[in-house]
């Protein structure tokens, strides 16, 4: 059962409970694992929905084993408003950036955004020298908080989901924008599963021209899984 929907192989080590997220089979690497939350973030401030482009890269560098997906990549979205994003993982080198293991920065025209992979932020301007810095409310909340909800926010989410479904309140992130950012590292594994770069439809982020990728638009589905639409 833990295969969920991929068609069923037989039993091998170094797959569960966790590390199937590296076999292509089952998982799709770093890129949806973490990757997803900090593609999400920057898709959501620059106002974005599907790329006109996508460029992935990297590999398995730093160990000689039977894991598939890349211990290392970068990729890189154009979008049709005329920015982009560059996303990298360096999952067994854990030098920080500014300080932090996991974020993201957004380099503007008049300045610079830092969000050190939580809910605080700096912003600096052309200078480098910081204008304004921002902590979250809730970090008293959060050190009495036994649950463990991950990141400050997270317990306002799962407020807005529940209230959505008593039908108090409507949906801050409705499912369509969770399509949207999950499609972008998708897009870069097809990308560097592929040849390295994908021309997309920005209405809609299909795949433009490449029957090559287009074969891994979608995946095989054990019988009784399928997705019905």
């Amino acid at each position: 059962m833990w295969q969920g929907p991929a068609p069923r192989r037989e039993y091998k080590d170094n797959l569960i409970h966790y590390n199937w997220h590296w076999f292509w089979h089952w998982g799709t690497g770093e890129a949806l694992n973490n990757g997803t939350h900090e593609l999400d973030v920057m898709r959501w401030g620059l106002g974005v929905d599907y790329p006109t482009k996508v460029v992935s890269s990297g590999g398995r560098f730093a160990y000689n084993d039977d894991w598939e997906t890349p211990d290392t990549q970068t990729a890189t979205f154009n979008f049709a408003n005329n920015t982009a994003i560059t996303w990298e993982s360096r999952s067994c080198n854990g030098y920080p950036v500014e300080g932090a293991g996991r974020g993201v920065i957004f380099y503007g025209e008049k300045g610079t955004m830092l969000i050190p992979g939580g809910d605080d932020y700096k912003v600096f301007g052309l200078d480098n020298k910081l204008i304004k810095e921002v902590k979250t409310e809730l970090q008293e909340a959060q050190a009495t908080n036994t649950m463990g909800m991950g990141d400050l926010l997270d317990s306002m989410h799962l407020q807005n989901f529940v209230a959505s479904i008593r039908g108090t309140s409507k949906l801050t992130c409705p499912i369509s924008e969770g399509h949207k950012s999950t499609l972008l590292p998708q897009l870069a594994n097809i990308a560097f599963r592929t040849s390295g770069m994908l021309n997309c439809d920005p209405t809609n982020g299909r795949i433009l021209k490449d029957k090559k990728a287009m074969k891994l638009w979608k995946r095989e589905y054990e019988k009784g899984w399928e997705m019905k639409i």
